[in-house]
């Protein structure tokens, strides 16, 4: 089997990336060398490859379900919005810009063949490069300077899949929507449908299949069903809304509460997963102080935007609640920034020097140079490997050391992302915290991390493999897009009686 094929949404979160994992899965059990490709990903979470590059998270998960290393290649553009208005733009692993939404359409031509080289680089060591859509192709205004959807599909000759979300409801509207608005010659590579996340009887379900494919002339490849219990890795907080890792029964006597401040430009959230997996651990995500009562721990998370999210901390009352808490506090990354006596930052933010919460006897310098590493070091007497992605440099004055970080008491703060995936210090770390949390909790002695996220990603794959029609993904790989596939005219359908 050789060949391409996109898979593009009717909106974000629509499954784009599970589907695109699932089909790396499926691929891979058939002895097929298989690639993921997102050419343009607009995410702020995101992870480091063992060469140093800096990529969309979602498609490390995919090349883990791919049985592939992951490289720059797989994600050749990643944007990190530090606002409303701008972002900072990587380029196969390496921050180059930090603009807005009309500047980038500078670059948006060179950024094209960046991707389409990526791809062609995929193409040429694998027998299939499933790729990734970007939010909706039908999102008119940005058609132009498009590189991750239509425009992609049609640079490379691509047949497409649109994947529609079910359980939001509208979703023939919004399947026959996608087609209806693409121009005629978008129209002609897509070549069916998805639907995912259905609940209900398949029979009820049928009707509705065969009116799209009689309005549309394209078929529904697959449905899949709700998978409970379902967690991996996604782009963007739209994924905080749906299942993360489910909480056991507590190993020991009581359960350990955690309480994460869900920042306006939280990133990397990804880190408390691991938490969450741990049978008694319960992991809530928080926007008011109210919400801290009772936490055992409090976690200020990554993000993109330090200053201005530690702005929106104070703005919103959690600074007075930090400081009057008696239960252990951990700062991640921009987290553990925040909990700084002092920050300079004249490169994120451009605010020069800020007044951090005081919490841990460090300062953090802001660089140009963003930090991009695998480190390995070790505490509590196990290994621990993470990574980094930062500007700000903190310099500890005081306190002790915490991996690369700082600890003051109950306060702990460190610079490396996926430290409690190591199953050895999460288990020590979570120990301590329900000692100082005057808790009777005990960290089951089995939890495997690595292989509990192995486990999603068969899992996805005994999903298509039992719900897609594996012989016409097949076709549309290997022989590209149907040649007669009936155009529709915006705003309407071809004239065909629905009974």
């Amino acid at each position: 089997m050789k060949g391409s094929l996109l898979i593009a949404g009717t909106t974000s979160d629509a499954g784009k990336s599970i589907v695109v994992a699932g089909l790396c899965r499926w691929l891979r059990r058939q002895g097929v060398s298989v690639a993921p490709f997102k050419a343009q990903n607009m995410s702020l979470n995101s992870m480091v490859t063992a060469d140093g590059a800096e990529i969309g998270r979602a498609q490390v998960m995919q090349a883990q379900a791919a049985g592939i290393e992951p490289t720059a290649h797989l994600n050749p553009i990643l944007l990190k919005p530090g606002s409303d208005r701008r972002s900072q733009v990587v380029v196969r692993g390496r921050p180059v810009a930090d603009v807005d939404a009309v500047q980038y359409r500078d670059h948006r031509d060179h950024l094209r063949e960046v991707a389409l080289e990526s791809y062609h680089e995929l193409r040429s060591r694998h027998d299939v490069v499933v790729c990734e859509g970007a939010g909706s192709p039908t999102e008119i205004n940005l058609r132009r300077g498009d590189i991750a959807n239509m425009g992609l599909a049609r640079a490379a000759g691509l047949p497409v899949l649109v994947v529609g979300d079910i359980d939001r409801g509208g979703v023939f509207a919004a399947l026959y929507g996608t087609v209806a608005l693409l121009e005629p010659a978008d129209q002609e590579l897509v070549s069916g449908f998805v639907i995912n996340k259905f609940r209900g009887a398949p029979e009820l379900l049928a009707p509705g299949l065969e009116q799209l494919r009689a309005l549309t002339g394209r078929p529904t490849v697959g449905v899949l069903p709700w998978l409970d219990g379902l967690w991996l890795d996604v782009e963007d907080s739209l994924g905080l809304s749906a299942a993360r890792p489910a909480t056991g029964l507590p190993h020991g006597e009581e359960t350990l509460r955690v309480a994460v401040l869900r920042f306006p430009r939280i990133s990397n959230f990804t880190d408390l997963d691991a938490l969450a997996c741990e049978p008694g651990v319960s992991v809530s995500y928080v926007t008011s102080p109210g919400e801290l009562a009772g936490a055992d721990l409090v976690v200020l998370p990554g993000t993109r935007a330090t200053v201005s999210d530690l702005a929106w901390l104070r703005e919103n009352g959690f600074e007075e609640a930090l400081r009057r808490t008696d239960r252990p506090v951990l700062g991640v990354c921009g987290g553990y920034q925040m909990l700084a006596e002092t920050i300079h930052d004249d490169v994120e933010s451009r605010r020069g020097e800020v007044a951090g919460l005081g919490l841990l006897p460090v300062t953090v310098r802001f660089a140009p140079d963003k930090v991009l590493a695998r480190p390995v070091g070790a505490h509590y007497g196990q290994t621990v490997h993470g990574y980094e992605i930062h500007h700000g440099r903190a310099e500890r004055h005081g306190g002790e050391p915490f991996l690369d970080g700082c600890r003051a008491g109950a306060v702990f703060g460190t610079t490396w992302h996926g430290a409690l995936e190591n199953d050895g210090f999460r288990r020590a770390f979570l120990s301590e915290v329900a000692e100082l949390a005057g808790r009777r909790f005990t960290p089951a002695p089995d939890t495997d991390f690595a292989a509990l996220r192995e486990r999603q990603l068969d899992a996805l794959g005994d999903l298509v493999a039992a719900h897609l029609d594996g012989e016409a993904v097949e076709r549309l790989i290997t022989r590209g897009a149907p040649p007669d596939l009936p155009a529709l005219p915006p705003g309407g359908a071809p004239h065909q009686p629905l009974s």
